[in-house]
């Protein structure tokens, strides 16, 4: 079976002639497999991302003027926070899949594709018709400068095409999470982001068509990705079986609980941009050199979040099929090799942060200033992992047993204990109390869910 083509994941049975021991530990070196399965190719697919920004960034930042990258910079910002805001089409669509898949519902699988598809292209051709008072609110906000506007409404009015094609990626990447095959994600990802970088290079810099050629280039590789996606997909299904039945897939009662699902996680998703947004307003306050350090020290967050959510996705699949299947057995074996393996990773990027930290600061920047002024900041960030960890794994477990309202209610209470204590402390400790407020937050997110955690657990296996 092709590599791009497995769904889901055995279970490692032992020979009677084995100890117990022995089972055990087959059976540990079995979760961790499963784990690193599905974390691999979630971590690979990742590292595209980032290396896509700095493509984009150096083949406009070359052009005749610093207009041309902060066109780019403000539309690409702009489309973050619209597609971070539609990011429940992958969460939600990865539980319901995986509860389904433990449940060996065939059909449901497969419906569940077809409600996440549809609802994709439904707010995609939304986008499209709001575009233009989207990009006039967005625009008054930000306010760039005169040179900078008209460029950017050149790349936003190009890129808002891709709308329904960037949402149906989302409803994708979700099936194929929940169906536990990572490595289709994989390749629609580096599929995607790998053409994009090319066709950069290649309206950019080879035909000279500026910003338009950024957004073009991103629009075109958005459609190919739906294109290998759905391919693959017809590759899955022939595996998973079932057959796909119109009257169920609008089902009254599972249509409200998708949307039920995906309202709880698009609020949980707004409270979080809302502490970044908060994170960057207050730094601009205390002035250009403040903000622009902790725009440099948040890469490193963005750098640890790449890596750890590929073992948060990880925990979304395999215990939303423990969850569906109703046994708790797995869903804890589940949890702990994720869980461990997400830690480890943590420890590993505290260790490297403290013994580059100040290397990463010299790449990302070379103003004196600012470099000096992140180095005061940069302990924040280098223990950071250690705490964002378990915020990160607990969204996955509960992201796969969809308790999407103790996610929302947990995150809107730590939002509001990090503006509490960004009013409190800020004041008199400046840009330590706002990275000490922001460390509580990712914190808090964690003892929050924590708080639910046995509960959840306690209630796997018993009838839905």
């Amino acid at each position: 079976m092709p590599w791009f083509g497995r769904v889901g994941g055995g279970t490692l049975i032992g020979p009677p002639s084995v100890s117990i021991k022995d089972c055990l530990s087959m059976a540990a070196e079995n979760w961790n497999r499963k784990t690193w399965a599905l974390a691999g190719p979630v971590i690979l697919s990742n590292i595209s991302t980032p290396l896509l920004g700095a493509v984009d960034t150096a083949v406009v930042g070359h052009l005749p003027g610093p207009h041309f990258l902060g066109a780019v910079a403000v539309g690409a910002l702009i489309f973050n926070v619209v597609y971070h805001g539609c990011n429940f089409l992958r969460m939600g669509t990865t539980g319901l899949t995986a509860q389904s898949l433990g449940a060996r519902d065939a059909d449901e699988v497969r419906a569940w594709l077809a409600r996440a598809g549809l609802l994709a292209v439904a707010i995609g051709v939304f986008l499209i018709a709001v575009q233009i008072p989207v990009l006039w609110a967005s625009l008054e906000v930000i306010d760039p400068g005169p040179k900078v506007r008209p460029l950017t409404d050149a790349y936003f009015s190009i890129r808002i095409w891709g709308a329904p094609m960037a949402m149906l990626n989302f409803a994708l990447l979700g099936w194929f999470f929940g169906i536990q095959n990572t490595r289709a994600a994989l390749a629609t990802q580096v599929f995607m982001n790998g053409v994009n970088i090319v066709l950069d290079l290649t309206f950019v810099i080879g035909l000279g068509w500026g910003v338009e050629g950024v957004a073009w280039a991103t629009l075109i590789s958005e459609a190919g990705a739906v294109g290998l996606g759905l391919w693959l997909v017809a590759r899955n299904l022939k595996r998973v079986g079932g057959h796909l039945h119109r009257e169920r897939i609008i089902d009254g009662g599972r249509l409200m609980r998708m949307v039920r699902v995906n309202g709880d996680i698009l609020i949980r998703s707004l409270c979080l941009q809302t502490a970044f947004v908060i994170v960057t307003a207050i730094g601009a306050r205390m002035g250009d050199t403040i903000l622009a350090a902790n725009a440099v020290l948040l890469n490193f967050q963005m750098f640890t979040s790449y890596a750890l959510d590929g073992f948060a996705n990880a925990a979304e699949a395999l215990t939303g099929e423990a969850v569906g299947a109703r046994n708790r057995g797995r869903f804890r074996r589940a949890v702990k090799a994720t869980s461990l393996w997400a830690l480890v990773f943590s420890v590993a990027f505290c260790a490297f942060y403290l013994a580059a930290g100040v290397l990463i600061v010299d790449i990302l920047t070379g103003v004196p200033e600012v470099r000096e002024t992140a180095y005061a900041f940069l302990p924040w960030v280098q223990f950071l992992p250690l705490v964002s960890v378990w915020s990160f794994q607990l969204d996955g477990i509960f992201i796969g047993a969809t308790w999407t309202a103790e996610m929302r209610n947990a995150m809107a209470a730590s939002l509001a204990v990090f503006a509490t204590v960004v009013y409190i402390l800020t004041p008199e400790m400046g840009n330590h109390g706002l990275w000490l407020a922001f460390t509580l937050f990712m914190g808090f997110r964690a003892l929050t869910l924590g708080a639910f955690y046995p509960r959840l657990e306690s209630r796997v296996g018993e009838p839905a």
